[in-house]
This record gives C-alpha cells, structure tokens and sequence, in this order.
C-alpha cells in the first residue's frame, strides 16, 4: 500500500458531552497518482456502550474555499460513496472504532482536506486528515503567448496537460526545490503567485529576499496570468520515438499512433522528467504543439546548467521538424477503468 503519514495520531479536543472521540493524523499522508491510501480515523465512547449499527460515519472534502464534497457515508454495514469517489472508497475495517478509509486509484484531484465525522444519535465529533500527493510543479503558458489566462482558462489548460492547478502549498515546496519563475500565474485558490530563487531586477527588485511573490487573490474573470500546474505519477509511460527523419506536428502525432500510443502532454513530459528520471537531449513535439526535452544531467550542449524541461516554444506545425515524446497508458490502468465502468453500469442496472 503506497502510504506515508508524516505525523503520529493525535486525539481531537472533546466535545461538551464527551459522548464521541475522533482520532485523526493531524499532519499528512503521503501518495501518488494512481497509487492507494488509507486516510486514518479511530472513535471511541463514553461510556462504551453504544450499539455499533447506530453509528454514522461521514467523510467529506473540504476546500480551502469552504466548500464541501461529499466522498462517502457509512451507517452499520451501509456504505455508499459520492461522485468520482465511487467504485474507489470503502472502510478499511481494521476493528472496533475505525472510520478509517481505503481510497484506490488516486486521481489529481483527491489532493487536499479530509473531515471525518461520527456522529451517535445526536452527538458527534470530527477529525481533519491531509491528503498529500508526489508530484512536480510547472509553469504554463499557452501558444497564444504570456498572460492571456484567467481563473477558469488557466483551470483549463492545466487539465488539458494532464495536471491541475497547484496549491500554495505544492508552490513553495517547488520553490524550496529550487523553481524559480519570474511570471505570475494562478493557483487553485484564486491568488496569483511566482517563486523566484534567485531575485533580480526584472522579477521584483534584485535586493528582495528569495520567496514566493504574492499578488493576492485576484479577479478570476477579468484579470490574466500564467498559471502554475501540478501533476503526479504517470500511470504510464513517456519516451522519446526514434525515427530516422524528424517530422512536422501532424506527422508527430500519426506517429505515436502508430507505436501505439499517444502524443504526450506538458504534464506528462514533467511527470516523466521528475518521477521517472527521463534524461533527453533531443528537442521534440509535445501535445501542445510545443517543442521541449527533459534533462536530468546539464551539460553544455544541452541547455543551461541547471537541470529541467527545456522549452523552445511553439513553432510553426506545419513546416519545422523535430522528434517527438509519446506517452504509452500502463495495461493495468485500462482494465481497472474497464472493471470501473462495468462496476457502475451495473450499479446504475439494479437502482
């Protein structure tokens, strides 16, 4: 089981009756895309006399906005789960006083705050867990060029590469890891931010401390920026097609295709690059029309000193040449989705 939790469990305050006491993980676990994860919660009462049937527990997603997900419930040996989140949750049921859950098959978006509630008759208490993901963060802009985003574009164009947007949090861990941007781009919150490592003049003022700058929360219809993705494990893999003659755009594509499998995107190429270490000095396609390459190893023919993915911009699709990175989906992904779906038609069969 692909599962880290980075703090010991801890007893949440009690509430004015005592009646029930949740038990949560007050730091964070700790996974990947793809991978699965028990979000740990315990009650117990007092006194311990309540009849386990009559005891409801509750998991719900909170946002940083206050909003509310719901992503499963449980009363006696009912179950049911919400949204996205079914076919993929159920109690882990490790014995008396667990409200722990088992989530497979991590998407981006599980990524945030989980509140356990439990409630007997009319008492209740509740826990919050962290759900944490492995992942990379990665500046995006699209061919129509720099700061031509709003909120809801930039939600967009992350999802188009294979990524969301990332939260403050996976922001400032980036730029602990050395990402040093000097465009502002939207996060998943609503501000807009930048992380610059190594300040200078045209990125604020040359005698400012490192940090991640921040111009607050802004208008999420009027106002554009660049934005700032977060992607994880791949489920798959991405590579470089070798062929003996580099092809337009068109061709790019048509060739993956051919090797059965797809033209990667931005998020995947990162994803690549950061998790499965992918090293290549050679400029080509991605899904996005631009041109990059992935380099673990700097060396001078090769881009710089630092290590990246290097980008070259969006060129002309119909007449410039280059290489092209593919992406190949794992086996075991598809027939997972494939078992899923058959899960929820036949669900949807017997309602």
């Amino acid at each position: 089981m692909e599962c880290k939790v980075e703090t010991p469990f801890s007893f949440s305050l009690e509430d004015d009756t005592g009646a029930v006491i949740v038990q949560t993980a007050p730091g964070k676990v700790v996974t990947h895309r793809g991978g699965t994860i028990t979000l740990p919660c315990r009650y117990h009462h007092e006194p311990e006399d309540v009849d386990p049937k009559r005891i409801r527990i509750k998991w719900t997603k909170v946002s940083d906005a206050f909003q509310f997900e719901d992503v499963f419930v449980a009363l006696g040996r009912q179950q049911k789960a919400f949204g996205s989140y079914r076919g993929r949750v159920s109690l882990e049921r490790a014995g008396p006083g667990d409200a722990s859950v088992i989530i497979h098959n991590i998407t981006l978006q599980d990524y945030g705050r989980y509140e356990c509630e439990v409630t007997n008759d009319m008492e209740d208490d509740t826990g919050f867990v962290n759900l944490d993901l492995e992942g990379v963060v990665f500046p995006y802009y699209p061919p129509s060029g720099r700061y031509k985003l709003n909120y809801h574009q930039a939600e967009e164009v992350c999802r188009q590469q294979d990524a969301i947007l990332a939260s403050h949090a996976q922001l400032h861990k980036a730029w602990l890891e050395g990402l040093d941007w000097c465009n502002a781009g939207w996060l998943e919150d609503g501000s807009v931010q930048y992380p610059i490592s190594h300040p200078r003049d045209q990125c604020g003022h040359k005698d400012s401390p490192p940090g991640v700058r921040n111009y607050g929360y802004r208008h999420k219809d009027d106002e554009r920026y660049d934005a700032f993705c977060f992607t994880s494990n791949l489920n798959g893999h991405v590579y470089f097609l070798k062929r003996f003659k580099k092809v337009n755009y068109l061709e790019a594509v048509k060739a993956c295709q051919r090797d059965n499998a797809v033209i990667a995107k931005v998020g995947q190429l990162y994803a690549a690059w950061k998790i499965q270490l992918l090293d290549r000095c050679e400029a080509g396609w991605v899904e996005d029309g631009s041109i990059r390459y992935p380099i673990i190893n700097p060396r001078a023919r090769c881009g710089g000193p630092e290590p990246g993915v290097r980008n070259l911009g969006f060129p002309d699709k119909k007449f410039r040449l280059y290489g092209v990175y593919c992406f190949r989906r794992n086996t075991y992904v598809h027939l997972y989705n494939f078992t899923r779906l058959l899960e929820m038609r036949c669900q949807s069969s017997l309602n």
